[in-house]
């Protein structure tokens, strides 16, 4: 799937993600390929996601996700 991480400053990471785990609202969830449509809250947290083998995590103070049509958008504080 394809993951896009912004932030107001810069673009964090934009390419593909095996999965997408983040620190939502009422607790953390994990987006895998192919999942129903959803946009969240997230919360101050770690936000991980997997390519390649190769897992990356990054600490953020919140934000929201948006997931649809294996396009999984990140706006993070």
């Amino acid at each position: 799937m394809k993951l896009d991480i912004i932030s107001p400053e810069k673009i964090l990471y934009k390419g593909n993600a095996e999965l997408v785990t983040l620190p939502g609202l009422q607790g953390a969830f994990t987006i895998l390929e192919r999942h129903a449509p959803i946009i969240s809250g997230l919360a101050k947290g770690t936000l991980l996601y997997r390519n390649g083998g190769k897992e990356v995590s990054l600490a953020i103070d919140g934000g929201f996700v948006e997931a649809k049509n294996n396009v999984v958008t990140v706006c993070v504080e």
